[in-house]
């Protein structure tokens, strides 16, 4: 278990990566099939935990992961939360869990010396319209160009050459580096060179970025210690029962792949 407390009082520096709309069952086949051998490199025993995400579609998922839920296990008893808003008095919480006293983590982690940084990918961190501000409004700093999108076909290499570059001008000061991956979210049929959206094609899309997450990974870690988490914000149904897309209560939105290390 992660005593995240332990780690922000230590000013350890967080990279948190969401891989926008990937499926759990594409990760861990592409993981199987060697097709993600970065990831697999950096994962802890070398998989992706199965776990439920609070929200069926980017902005409601990541307002929960900001408020201090991140994706649950499929179990009735949970591990402690790595983080939490300061709550009633008569909840206890855990030592290893790091209780902010703030409306978001953000706020709480700025409280604590952080410099909060986000790497945009999809239109919800875009600023091109009202609710494309709300997520990066939260950050200190926030960076979106289109070449960071999902229409882009090498958005992840943009992504990681600019996380790497911000990261680095901060020197050692304590990082909240947020990245959201938008390769992984529709569309991605460009990753086979077809019109529509598969499980194929979000497979291929994976396997794209596997390289530059693994860039980004090991350029961080390299001269200091880091906490990676990396999780799905939601998945996306392909036609599944009938169900297409995301914003909907189906298997293949609500199971999302997840991991936790230090490195």
């Amino acid at each position: 278990m992660i005593n995240t407390a332990e780690i922000i009082q230590s000013g350890t520096s967080i990279l948190f990566i969401t891989l926008d709309s990937l499926r759990y069952d594409v990760a861990r086949a592409a993981l199987h099939a060697g097709q993600t051998p970065h990831l697999a490199k950096l994962l802890p025993g070398g998989q992706w935990e199965e776990r439920r995400t609070p929200g069926t579609f980017t902005l409601p998922a990541h307002m929960a992961f900001f408020s201090g839920f991140l994706p649950k296990l499929p179990q009735p008893v949970q591990p402690p939360r790595p983080w939490e808003c300061r709550p009633p008095a008569f909840k206890t919480v855990d030592p290893s869990t790091f209780v902010f006293d703030a409306p978001n983590l953000l706020a709480g982690l700025e409280q604590h010396g952080y410099r909060t940084i986000c790497i945009g990918g999809v239109t919800y961190f875009s600023r091109e319209t009202p609710l494309g501000s709300v997520l990066p409004d939260m950050f200190q700093e926030d960076y979106w160009r289109p070449e960071f999108g999902s229409p882009e076909p090498d958005s992840t290499r943009h992504q990681a050459d600019h996380a790497l570059s911000v990261a680095d001008e901060h020197g050692d000061l304590p990082l909240f580096l947020f990245v959201n991956i938008s390769a992984t979210h529709v569309p991605h049929g460009h990753y086979v060179g077809e019109n529509h959206d598969s499980w194929q094609s979000q497979t291929a899309a994976l396997g794209y970025a596997d390289e530059y997450l693994g860039r980004l990974i090991c350029g961080l870690t390299s001269s200091r210690r880091w906490l990676v988490i990396i999780c799905a914000d939601h998945g996306d149904a392909f036609g599944e029962d009938g169900y297409y897309g995301r914003g909907i209560a189906h298997r293949t939105v609500l199971n999302v792949p997840f991991a936790a290390v230090l490195l």
